[in-house]
């Protein structure tokens, strides 16, 4: 099995191409970034992987986004989200993200049970802070925090935990030096390897990056959020910290398959979280209106390739980013995994598409988000 570099039309981080057989094991190395954590099973789908931040995790470019198969996009079965997981990690996928409040620890737990019948090393990142009620500013403290590791150490069935991040946190809590030495507390005795913010506006990402323990932002940014390309991305890069795009396909909106008429589960957050009744309006279609949302996709459809869906172009675009260190698509399906991990491969967006999705956002939803988050 040969290994080749990614060429593409413009610079890109560094990482690996591998095409495998079905169910050949490899291991992976990514010359001077380190070794990928340990042994993947792969499928013939091509993979990249990319450096993550100051964490040195060597991770799958294409890595796969738990809340679907916790809870909160409507029924998805147990025999659903495990083949989910086992298609991910058979494609190359070496990074899960989920959080303490996906089905209540349901979406750990099946990470959990899930790796234990494969080989592979995953790494997982979870999220703590949204069990808090009322989710205040105050309720990020030690007790608190070190009892949600404890709780997420148990789910997942670890000693140590890969990846936490502070779950959206109120934006008081980023400036509280004190949220962060307990985090480099529970690092220093062995709870946590490293640990993040999940943010929702673009200057608590700002402000988070302060902060040398932080070694991963998670923030939405898709072709409707363009924003944190223009100031954030640049002082990630220099400060070394990785970045999770999460929402790449605005909660399914940029996969083209969303009508006017499409009907939502009464339990499917895109049903009962359009104008932010449950938690922040910008998790849902990425805040943008619905029907606006809707034209701007018919424009998008024009420019996508013949070939290609939707939803690889939309991610394409987001990895064609070189801060990017991964998106986390979720999928209620495997075969929307398979689908997901195939944008890895696509040749970049060229010129005029990079400039016709600029003006759209700045003609037809800039306005709506821009400012806002």
């Amino acid at each position: 099995m040969a290994f080749r570099r990614s060429n593409r039309n413009r610079a890109q981080p560094k990482r690996i191409h591998h095409r495998g057989t079905g169910g050949s094991t490899i291991t992976i190395r990514v010359g001077n970034l380190g070794l990928a954590r340990g042994v993947f099973r792969i499928n013939a789908d091509p993979m990249h992987y990319r450096k993550l931040g100051k964490t040195n995790f060597t991770v799958s470019e294409v890595s796969l986004g738990a809340w679907q198969i916790g809870g909160g996009w409507g029924d998805v079965s147990d025999a659903s989200a495990e083949k989910v997981l086992h298609a991910a990690i058979e494609r190359g996928i070496n990074f899960i993200d989920t959080a303490d409040v996906y089905g209540d620890g349901r979406s750990e737990r099946f990470i959990a049970k899930v790796l234990s019948e494969t080989r592979a090393d995953v790494i997982v990142g979870t999220k703590a802070g949204r069990r808090l009620q009322p989710h205040v500013a105050e309720g990020y403290n030690r007790d608190n925090l070190t009892a949600f590791v404890e709780r997420s150490l148990k789910n997942l069935q670890r000693e140590t935990l890969d990846l936490v991040q502070l779950h959206c946190p109120p934006t008081e809590v980023y400036y509280r030096p004190e949220v962060f030495a307990v985090l480099d507390d529970l690092k220093k005795v062995g709870k946590i390897r490293h640990y993040g913010v999940s943010v929702e506006k673009v200057e608590e990402a700002i402000k988070a990056t302060e902060y040398p323990g932080v070694a991963t932002v998670q923030i939405i940014f898709n072709i409707f959020r363009q924003r944190p390309k223009d100031l954030f991305f640049p002082l990630a890069q220099q400060r070394d910290v990785g970045i999770l795009v999460r929402l790449p396909l605005s909660s399914g909106l940029l996969s083209g398959k969303i009508t006017r008429e499409t009907a939502f589960a009464p339990d499917d957050h895109r049903n009962f979280n359009r104008n932010g009744e449950q938690f922040d309006r910008g998790e849902t279609f990425s805040g943008v209106d619905f029907d606006v949302a809707l034209d701007a996709i018919e424009e998008i459809r024009r420019l996508v390739p013949e070939g290609v869906t939707m939803a690889n172009f939309a991610l394409r675009w987001i990895l064609d980013h070189e801060a990017v260190s991964c998106v986390i698509p979720g999928a209620r399906n495997e075969q929307q995994v398979v689908q997901n991990v195939s944008a890895s491969d696509l040749p970049s967006l060229t010129p005029d598409q990079e400039k016709a999705l600029a003006a759209l956002y700045h003609e037809k939803i800039s306005a709506l988000v821009h400012q806002r988050w």
